[in-house]
């Protein structure tokens, strides 16, 4: 991410991929990745993968297009709802979901009444054009350079070889005063020992973040970095990202019993969800 050599490190094993990857550890900018990712993306990122049936069997973005009680409407929810703390009025302004999966977030997001579109490639893409989920393409991609007040990328940047040539991209099409907006797995508190952390999926998690890590990025691409800390929204994500891992689906009574204001912050203070800055684009 900042140029420095990176120092090779230890090894995981992929159950799915059947094969041993080697990650390395940068000491400047504290970016851990996959140096032999796989690159075979149409076999990765295939119908499979986006049930659940793939290398991450902890996701299901087919359901969730359909079940109107998916608990993947806490994360959409929290979203919206941070980006609406940080920014100010959603009204009237564009939106891009930047590596949006199958569009389920611009689905919610568009029956609110805000104006989203989504950007994926493959198989994803595909699959929203049949639904008819607004998405740009590479072409209207390109042509959208400075018009959007918002870009989110949502558990996005660890899946990308080259995750510098996305937030290039991301930066670009922000206009002044824009906000992009990431989620994804702080690396910090497993530094020195990934091989032991359940994020490290390698077939499709091939980098892995810690805050001083975006920070650097971010100023590479011309973002000014903010921490915002634990600001509303961020318990439904929390909320999203705990029931996922333990593999529920539907939100149900029991997990509403759950006083998730104080639950989502004893999780924040163990895993920092809240630590990744935020990029302006000024």
């Amino acid at each position: 991410m900042c140029g420095a050599r990176a120092t090779p490190g230890s090894s995981v094993f992929s159950s799915f991929g059947n094969r041993t990857f080697g990650l390395a550890h940068c000491p400047r900018c504290h970016y851990s990745f996959v140096v032999d990712p796989r690159t075979d993306f149409e076999t990765l990122y295939d119908p499979a993968y986006y049930r659940g049936d793939g290398a991450d069997p902890t996701v299901d973005f087919e359901t969730e297009l359909e079940d109107p009680r998916t608990i993947r409407v806490y994360e959409w929810r929290g979203i919206v709802a941070l980006v609406e703390h940080l920014r100010g009025s959603l009204d009237g302004i564009r939106w891009l979901d930047y590596g949006c999966g199958l569009g389920g977030f611009v689905q919610h997001a568009r029956g609110h009444g805000l104006r989203v579109e989504g950007f994926e490639e493959g198989y994803a893409a595909r699959r929203m054009q049949e639904r008819g989920i607004p998405a740009l393409g590479p072409t209207g991609l390109a042509e959208a350079t400075g018009t959007f007040d918002v870009v989110t990328a949502i558990e996005v940047l660890e899946h990308l070889v080259d995750p510098m040539e996305a937030l290039r991209r991301a930066a670009a099409l922000l206009r002044p005063g824009g906000l992009l907006f990431v989620t994804t797995g702080n690396a910090a508190p497993f530094r020195g020992r990934l091989e032991r952390w359940s994020y490290v999926q390698p077939d499709v998690h091939v980098g892995y973040f810690e805050p001083v890590t975006l920070e650097t990025a971010f100023r590479a691409v011309g973002l000014e970095p903010s921490t915002p800390g634990f600001v509303p929204g961020f318990a439904d994500v929390i909320r999203y990202k705990v029931l996922k891992n333990l593999r529920m689906k539907r939100r149900n009574a029991l997990e509403r019993i759950v006083p998730w204001s104080v639950a989502s912050r004893v999780v924040d203070a163990r895993y920092h969800v809240t630590a990744h800055p935020v990029g302006w684009r000024r």
